[in-house]
């Protein structure tokens, strides 16, 4: 369907420094058009000390609502009027919502983790899942993992400042959400055997196996395992050495390409109430990573 700019139409749009990068606009302005909702999608590039004025414009302007990406995921928390559990537990939105002035925050990376999971074959609800990073992705889909009903999260971090920092988010996380999860130190490979000797699904949430380490792994190839999913966080490049290596013994590897979408896909229907069009936008934001 071919929508007309009108008096009545909507606007969304990412905040962001930089945000002239993102597919976001392609990703819902498309499923705007298809789904017949009248609105448009724009990206801004908006430095920190205009965050707080931009957010008011939401209201302003009646905004539908917006994305958030970095580095406005934590101080947003400030200005809207409500928060999602995830969102609240995590410490960081990626989505507002217009509520008729009242603005709620979201962060919808977990949910798109988890419905890419769920959409490439992988049930982790009610199992143990061990993950590598503990920063702002990683925090996501521990949350939404753990509210979801995983049982048990491993997580390992390289022993930096950050990881005394992460234990009392991840303690307070679990302490809500009845889900068993552990900190771990990345170095300690014994510790990485034994977690994942018992998981049923691998995660990698660091940057490694990204430019420019992108003929880097995470962890020693010769712990992975045919009945071990494995998914990366990283969608560039598309497959990473990591996956290579899963799919090479056979054991379903999945990058995060679907993750993007569905966390798009979940900011899309709190925005409209409609389920965005996927298989129209999937193959649209493959062609546009490949570019």
């Amino acid at each position: 369907m071919e929508n007309e700019i009108s008096g009545k139409t909507r606007l969304a749009g990412l905040y962001a420094l930089p945000a002239r990068h993102s597919f976001s606009p392609m990703m819902h302005t498309t499923s705007f058009k298809e789904t017949g909702v009248d609105a448009v999608y724009l990206s801004f590039d908006v430095p920190p000390k205009r965050l707080g004025e931009s957010i008011q414009a939401v209201r302003d302007l009646e905004m539908l609502g917006i994305n958030l990406s970095m580095p406005h995921k934590m101080e947003a928390i400030k200005y809207v009027d409500e928060l999602s559990q995830a969102a609240r537990l995590i410490g960081a939105i990626n989505t507002i919502v217009n509520h008729d002035g009242k603005l709620i925050g979201h962060n919808t990376d977990g949910i798109g983790c988890m419905e890419s999971l769920k959409q490439n074959g992988i049930d982790i609800i009610g199992k143990r899942m061990t993950i590598l990073g503990a920063g702002g992705a990683a925090t996501a889909i521990i949350t939404q993992a753990a509210i979801d009903g995983v049982k048990a999260i491993d997580v390992f971090n390289i022993k930096d400042e950050f990881y005394q920092k992460i234990k009392p988010k991840l303690a307070e996380i679990a302490e809500e959400t009845n889900c068993q999860i552990q900190l771990h130190d990345l170095a300690k490979e014994q510790q990485l055997s034994n977690a994942l000797a018992t998981s049923s699904l691998l995660i990698n949430a660091t940057r490694i196996g990204m430019a420019p380490k992108t003929d880097q792994m995470p962890l020693s190839e010769a712990l992975l395992r045919k009945d071990l999913p494995v998914f990366d966080v990283i969608y560039h490049p598309g497959e990473t050495k990591l996956l290579t290596a899963a799919k090479a013994i056979g054991a379903t590897a999945v990058n995060g390409l679907d993750m993007l979408l569905y966390q798009g896909a979940a900011a899309f229907k709190l925005w409209t109430g409609k389920e965005m069009p996927v298989a129209l936008i999937q193959p649209l934001l493959e062609k546009e990573i490949k570019k």
